[in-house]
């Protein structure tokens, strides 16, 4: 990660500016119940319309300044920029630093693949919806995308090599159909309308025997999938695990409503590699398909992350609890502050899903409190957490 390290000096005086980089606060870490702790800063800067902050920590007798990890700006040249500019201006003495631009390029912008907040704020389409989950190599996604080119598919993998994979195919084929997302699956289905989705395959999924709770399938994933598929809308599972097999086709033989199709070794028109090498070791291949019945109610995602600006700041910092406050489906830990006056506070937090947790700073004075960067995506997690955060604030 790029770094500067550098004598210790006056650290930095804000509002101030450096080239493109405004620098607007600095905030100080609370000394909770006279901890003596060793002082760590956050610096918030602007650059190219986008706020971050930076991170002052003591090394040995110096100074390193380095990107927060939670708000850091990408790509890698902004971030390096954003470090030089912070040099220039305190005039810091360098001792050593990794900032040097060696003339790397800004990625092109992939057309098809897309950051989850697309699909919350953006997304939009008159089709047909087809939801892969775990594409792998992308074989399956691209076969069905060119046999169906009238459905706009969406595939979903948080394996970066998978996803570059996949990508460079749907360019040499020139397909037009699919948007790729690098998200949990379990939390992606919030996002998407109801009654739209034709399919979602679910393909040789991890089985996790030693760890169930880290599974695709669980009843709130299977809800969520009933809800965006359309009437006769079907979620098919694909897996090579009879221990997977037996747990799915008990969760979904205890729905209230929806037909099940049980199949074993039925063929497809495109297998995977691995289904084929487990076909010629003679492993069994198993087939569960859910179909829907029933419409449902269209969500609202417009959700309100406002907060209740009467807050006592010096009574709040004396009584804040930093354990984490587990719930049934959700989860709140306040786990730092950073004082930038009497009356102003950099409050950092962890919450929302035990699946995707979410690290923000939320920012209180006398004027507002918001989050930092930005609102939350708002998963009924995070709706849920915040409710108590600002119960918590209060």
């Amino acid at each position: 990660m790029p770094h500067i390290i550098y004598k210790k000096n006056n650290i930095l005086e804000t509002p101030s500016q450096c080239e493109d980089t405004v620098f607007d606060f600095l905030a100080k870490s609370y000394n909770f119940n006279n901890e003596n702790r060793i002082p760590e800063y956050k610096v918030a800067l602007k650059r190219d319309g986008v706020e971050c902050l930076l991170t002052i920590k003591s090394k040995d007798d110096n100074f390193m300044v380095k990107a927060d990890n939670i708000t850091r700006l990408t790509p890698v040249s902004l971030v390096k920029d954003a470090l030089n500019d912070f040099a220039t201006i305190t005039k810091a003495e360098i001792l050593s630093s990794n900032t040097a631009s060696n003339g790397e390029k800004i990625d092109p912008k992939k057309e098809y693949l897309k950051d989850i907040n697309y699909f919350v704020n953006d997304f939009n389409t008159d089709k047909e919806i087809y939801i892969e989950i775990g594409f792998g190599s992308g074989r399956h996604l691209i076969h069905q995308a060119e046999k169906n080119p009238d459905i706009q598919f969406i595939g979903l993998e948080i394996h970066t090599p998978s996803i570059e994979q996949m990508l460079k195919q749907v360019e040499i084929k020139g397909i037009k159909n699919i948007l790729a997302v690098s998200y949990d699956a379990r939390l992606f289905m919030e996002f998407i309308n109801s009654n739209r989705v034709g399919k979602i395959f679910v393909h040789f999924p991890v089985p996790w025997d030693k760890k169930p709770h880290r599974r695709i399938y669980s009843n709130e994933f299977i809800n969520e999938a009933l809800r965006v598929l359309k009437i006769d809308g079907k979620l098919e599972l694909r897996t090579d695990s009879r221990k997977y097999f037996d747990y799915c086709t008990d969760l979904l033989t205890n729905l209230p409503t929806g037909k099940i199709t049980i199949d074993i070794n039925k063929d497809l028109e495109v297998i995977s590699k691995y289904e084929d090498r487990w076909r010629k070791q003679g492993k069994n291949i198993y087939d569960v398909v859910l179909t829907n019945y029933a419409n449902d109610e269209d969500i609202n995602l417009n959700h309100d992350f406002s907060f209740d600006k009467n807050i006592n700041l010096d009574k709040f910092l004396k009584n804040m609890d930093r354990k984490a406050e587990v719930n049934e489906d959700y989860f709140v830990h306040l786990e730092d502050a950073y004082v930038i006056n009497e009356k102003t506070v950099l409050l950092k937090l962890t919450f929302g899903s035990f699946n995707k947790p979410l690290s923000k700073y939320i920012l209180i004075n006398e004027t507002e409190i918001r989050y930092f960067q930005g609102n939350p995506l708002p998963t009924s997690a995070n709706i849920k957490a915040h409710t108590r955060i600002q119960e918590l604030l209060k």
